[in-house]
C-alpha cells in the first residue's frame, strides 16, 4: 500500500475544457511529483448515466486511492454501449480526477481539493461537439437535463476550493498554479511550487523626473479594475506643520511624507484578496480560491520572509508585494468579537509592479518582478512618466455632484451624548480608562452621480496628509487623507507606531489659530489621552520586540494639517529576529489610538455602545513588502463608497474622539464636527443636524 495520495477533482459542466485542464495540469505537476489521472467518461455507463457512473466512480476508484491502493475498475465501451474489460488506475503522490461529478457530494469526503471549470454555454457546447462530434450531438440535450438535476440538489460550484474561467487559452493552468498552493490541504505536497515564489528578481528603473502624482495614477491605473495609490499628497510641505517644534519632528514628518506608490494586480504576478468573516478569496487571472481561517494567518504564509532585496540605490523600504485595506472588524482575530459588515474585513492586490515617486529627490522609479511582460511595462510606465511631467498634463479637480449628499448619522447629538456618559460610567466602574467612541455618517446616492476620483482629488487638494490614499478593490473605493501612521515595520526590523490623539481645529485668522495650537499643546485633557495610548503601544510591540528596545522618541507633539491640529507621539522598537512580522500587526491591531484602554475589554465596550460595525474605518491601509517591510495607516478622515450594483451609491464616513473621565460630551461632539468638516466640505454637505 502507498502512502495516500493527494486527490484534485476538476469538475464542471460538459464543454467547460476539464479534460484539457487536467492534462495541462498533469503534465506541470509532473515536474515535481508523481501524478496520476482520471477521466470520469471513461466509467459512465452510457449517455443516459451520469448519477450511476458518479457511484461506480465513487466506489471503484475513488475509494481505493483515497486509501492509497491500486483501482480496478470496469470502463465502458462507447462503441458497443456496455461495459468493457477491467482497468487499472495507480495512485500517485497527486491524483487528478476530471470529469462532470468528479466533485459530487458522495465524493468530496475523499477530496483534499475541488476545481470548479466554468465556460459560457455557446462555448461549452461547441467545445464538446468539436472533442466528440456527431456522436455526441443527439445527446446533449440529455446529457445537459442530467447535469441540471444534478447540481439542482448539489451546488458544486458554491462549495469548490477553486473556481477558474476556462478561455482555453493556456492561461487558466498557470493561474491555477499560482493558486493552488494556498490551500492548506495542499500546500504542503505543492512545496516545489511554493518555493518558485521567493526566487524572484526585482527590476527597477530610476527616472529623473518629478511627475505629476494625480495625472502619473490616472494615466496607468484610471481603466483598472483594482488599483492603489498610497499617497503622500503633503509631500514638499511635510514639515511645515511642525515648524514650531523641534528638527526630529520636522525630520519625522518629513519622513513619513516621502514617497507615493501606485500600482494595480495586472502582469504576470497580479493578484488580489478579499476577506470576509473567516473566508478569503484569492484571485489570479481566471481563477478564484476560496481558503477558510483567520486572515492574519493567512497573511503571515505570504508575508514577512524576505523574497526579493532593493535594487542598488533605490531609498525606499516597498519593494512590491501587497497592498491595500484592512477593515477593523478583523479584531475578531484579535481579542476583539464578529461583527460582520458591509465593507470587505481586508481587500489587497499583490502588484508584481508599481512605481515608486521620491518626493525628496523628485524621482520615479519604476519596479517589476523580472517576467516575460515585464520589458512592455517598464516601456510603457516610463512613457507615462515622461507625459506626467510635461507642464500641459492638464486634469480638473472639481467635484462632480449634482447636488451636495444628505448624510445621516448612526446617532444624533443628544445619542451620543448620552453614549459618551455611558463611555464614562464605564471608566468610573474601571473597565477602562479610555474609550474611543465612534459613530458613523451615511448617505444614498444614485451611483451614476458619483465620481470617487475626481471626489479624492478635491479632497487631497484640500486636506494633503502623508498618509492619502486613493483605493479600487472589489469594487469598493476609498478616499482617504489620514495624517496617522498606525504601524511601520522596516525590512531591517525596525519598528514604529505615531498614534494621534488630541485634536483642534484650524482657524483662518493667524492669532486665533495660534491660540487654538496652544490650546492642544497645554491641555492636559488631551495629553492625558494621548499617553494612555502610548503606553497600550508600548506593551502591544512589547509582545515581538527585543527587550529594553520600546522608546518612546517623541511624547505629545504638535502637528498642524490643513484643517486641523494634532498631538502626535512616536513609539520605538525593534522586532525580535526569528518573530512573524504578520502576528507582530495582529498584536498591535487594530489601532489603539481608535480603541482606547486597555484594549479588549475597550472594543468589547465600544460593540456595545456603537450598535453596529464600523467597517474600513479605524483600520488600516498601506502595504506588506516582498522584502518584510511594512508601513500601515490608521483609516481615518476616511470617505468609502459601496455600490451594491442597485443603481445607488453608498458614503460612509467614520467619526470618533477619545472618551475619559473628565470628557465634556458637547466639547467632543464639537470635536467630531472638526474632524468629519474635511471630508464633508468637500463634498458640499454639512454635518446631519439633531
Amino acid at each position: 500500500m502507498s502512502p495516500a495520495p493527494v486527490i484534485i477533482a476538476i469538475d464542471g459542466r460538459s464543454g467547460a475544457g476539464k479534460t484539457t485542464l487536467a492534462v495541462e495540469l498533469a503534465a506541470r505537476l509532473r515536474a515535481h511529483h508523481k501524478v496520476s489521472l482520471f477521466h470520469l467518461e471513461d466509467i459512465y455507463p452510457g449517455w443516459n448515466g451520469l448519477a450511476a457512473g458518479v457511484e461506480r466512480y465513487v466506489a471503484t476508484v475513488l475509494t481505493p486511492l483515497h486509501r492509497g491502493e491500486a483501482a480496478t475498475w470496469v470502463g465502458w465501451d462507447w462503441e458497443n454501449h456496455d461495459d468493457g474489460g477491467p482497468r487499472v488506475t495507480l495512485p500517485a503522490e497527486i491524483v487528478i480526477v476530471e470529469g462532470v461529478g468528479a466533485a459530487a457530494a458522495e465524493a468530496r469526503p475523499l477530496l483534499d481539493a475541488v476545481i470548479w471549470a466554468e465556460s459560457p454555454d455557446d462555448v461549452r457546447r461547441t467545445r464538446a461537439l468539436d472533442r466528440d462530434g456527431a456522436t455526441y450531438e443527439p445527446y446533449w440535450d440529455q446529457w445537459a437535463a442530467q447535469e441540471d438535476a444534478w447540481l439542482a440538489r448539489d451546488d458544486v460550484p458554491a462549495l469548490a476550493d477553486v473556481r477558474v474561467q476556462n478561455l482555453a487559452d493556456g492561461s487558466a493552468v498557470v493561474d491555477l498554479l499560482r493558486l493552488l498552493p494556498y490551500l492548506p490541504a495542499l500546500a504542503p505536497v505543492l512545496a516545489p511550487e511554493l518555493s518558485a515564489r521567493r526566487g524572484l528578481r526585482l527590476r527597477a528603473e530610476r527616472l529623473d523626473e518629478r511627475p505629476d502624482s494625480a495625472a502619473l495614477f490616472h494615466s496607468l491605473y484610471g481603466g483598472s479594475a483594482n488599483a492603489v495609490w498610497l499617497d503622500s499628497s503633503n509631500a514638499g510641505t511635510a514639515a511645515a506643520g511642525v515648524a514650531h517644534t523641534d528638527d526630529a519632528s520636522a525630520r519625522t514628518a518629513a519622513e513619513r511624507s516621502r514617497f507615493s506608490i501606485m500600482a494595480d494586480d495586472g502582469g504576470t504576478f497580479g493578484q488580489s484578496v478579499t476577506h470576509r468573516s473567516g473566508e478569503s478569496l484569492i484571485s489570479a487571472g481566471s481563477a478564484t480560491v476560496r481558503v477558510t481561517g483567520q486572515f492574519f494567518r493567512w497573511l503571515d504564509t505570504v508575508w514577512g520572509r524576505r523574497a526579493v532585496r532593493a535594487p542598488e540605490g533605490y531609498p525606499g523600504q516597498f519593494t512590491l508585494g501587497w497592498l491595500g485595506c484592512l477593515g477593523y472588524e478583523l479584531k475578531r482575530e484579535t481579542g476583539g468579537t464578529d461583527l460582520p459588515a458591509a465593507t470587505p474585513d481586508a481587500a489587497l492586490i499583490f502588484a508584481g509592479r508599481a512605481v515608486v515617486l521620491d518626493h525628496a529627490e523628485g524621482t520615479a522609479w519604476l519596479l517589476a518582478l523580472d517576467a516575460p511582460d515585464a520589458e512592455d511595462w517598464l516601456g510603457t510606465a516610463a512613457a507615462a512618466v515622461h507625459q506626467a511631467a510635461a507642464p500641459d498634463h492638464g486634469g480638473s479637480t472639481a467635484v462632480v455632484l449634482p447636488q451636495a449628499p444628505a448624510f445621516r448619522s448612526r446617532d444624533t447629538g443628544e445619542a451620543y451624548r448620552k453614549k459618551i456618559a455611558a463611555a464614562q460610567h464605564e471608566i468610573a466602574e474601571g473597565n477602562t480608562y479610555e474609550v474611543c467612541l465612534t459613530t458613523t455618517l451615511e448617505a444614498r446616492v444614485p451611483a451614476a452621480a458619483v465620481d470617487p476620483w475626481r471626489i479624492y482629488l478635491a479632497l487631497r487638494g484640500r486636506n494633503p496628509a502623508p498618509f492619502a490614499s486613493f483605493l479600487r478593490l472589489d469594487g469598493v473605493t476609498v478616499a482617504s487623507t489620514s495624517p496617522e501612521r498606525f504601524l511601520k515595520i522596516a525590512s531591517d526590523g525596525s519598528m514604529r507606531a505615531e498614534p494621534i490623539k488630541g485634536t483642534r481645529r484650524r482657524a483662518a485668522d493667524a492669532q486665533e489659530d495660534a491660540r487654538l495650537r496652544t490650546d492642544l499643546a497645554t491641555s492636559l485633557k488631551d495629553r492625558a489621552e494621548n499617553i494612555m495610548i502610548v503606553d497600550l503601544l508600548r506593551n502591544d510591540l512589547s509582545h515581538f520586540a527585543v527587550p529594553g528596545s520600546v522608546t518612546v522618541s517623541r511624547l505629545c507633539a504638535i502637528e498642524s494639517y490643513a484643517t486641523v491640529h494634532q498631538m502626535v507621539s512616536t513609539i520605538d522598537a525593534r522586532l525580535l529576529p526569528g518573530s512573524s512580522r504578520a502576528e507582530a500587526v495582529a498584536a498591535c491591531f487594530p489601532a489603539g489610538s481608535m480603541t482606547g484602554a486597555p484594549k479588549i475589554s475597550t472594543m468589547a465596550i465600544l460593540d456595545r455602545l456603537e450598535e453596529g460595525p464600523r467597517g474600513l474605518y479605524s483600520g488600516a491601509i498601506g502595504y506588506f513588502s516582498l522584502n518584510g517591510a511594512t508601513d500601515l495607516a490608521v483609516a481615518i478622515r476616511t470617505l468609502v463608497v459601496n455600490a451594491p450594483g442597485d443603481g445607488t451609491a453608498e458614503l460612509t464616513l467614520g467619526v470618533g474622539g477619545a472618551i475619559t473621565a473628565d470628557s465634556v460630551p458637547d466639547e467632543e461632539y464639537e470635536e467630531i464636527r472638526t474632524k468629519a468638516y474635511g471630508v464633508l466640505s468637500t463634498l458640499g454637505a454639512e454635518f446631519p443636524g439633531d
